[in-house]
């Protein structure tokens, strides 16, 4: 089993963590977890993601506030084209330290900072590895980036889509329209054409 400092999401933390008040800047690129949707929706194992933010030292752990960017592809939903983007999504979350969830008694303040820490500055706790010496972030990227995935992608919030006739793309082709008879007056249209042939012979 490849150990925790060996995978390539493991970034260390120990400096700061042994004192609250510290922080740690990341600016760097990780490769994306597998699991992020799919061939239609979704962002390819091993494409780089781009993780910038900072991690922030309190009593009970650690915060980290930033900003997650992944090549999204996917297909549009309304006219069927390529969507291959960037995918921004911001993150707040929670790396408690281990002793962090039994001792409420640091100073007695421990249970009033593990409500602000755990509930308000946070929605998503992940634990930190090896004693508090690394933050796996595998299963951040992989969360928050599934969670954000679009269920209907569109390659423009305004895209008009496909004739549902004959398909023509009406982004393309604004104006493309079909004279349709209204199928109340089929019948009459019908006689019409019945008189008519009648006349024509």
């Amino acid at each position: 089993m490849a150990r925790v400092e060996h995978s390539p999401w493991a970034i260390p933390v120990a400096q700061i963590a042994s004192r609250a008040g510290q922080s740690k800047t990341i600016d760097a690129d990780f490769p994306a977890p597998s699991g992020i949707g799919d061939d239609i929706v979704g962002i390819k194992e091993g494409t780089p993601v781009h993780v910038r933010g900072q991690f922030d030292s309190i009593v009970d752990g650690l915060i980290f506030t930033g900003r997650l960017v992944a090549p999204f592809v996917s297909e549009c939903t309304r006219c069927l084209k390529p969507i291959d983007k960037d995918w921004p999504v911001d993150v707040t979350v929670f790396f408690p330290y281990e002793s962090a969830a039994h001792d409420t008694g640091r100073g007695g303040k421990g249970e009033e900072v593990e409500i602000i820490a755990g509930e308000d500055e946070s929605e998503d706790t992940y634990p930190l590895l090896e004693n508090g010496a690394f933050a796996d972030i595998e299963a951040l990227i992989r969360d928050t980036l599934v969670e954000s995935l679009p269920l209907q992608p569109l390659c423009k919030p305004d895209c008009k889509g496909l004739c549902s006739q004959c398909g023509a793309d009406l982004n393309e082709e604004p104006d493309h329209h079909h004279d349709v008879a209204d199928i109340r007056f089929a019948g009459l249209e019908a006689l019409k054409a019945q008189l008519e042939a009648e006349q024509g012979k």
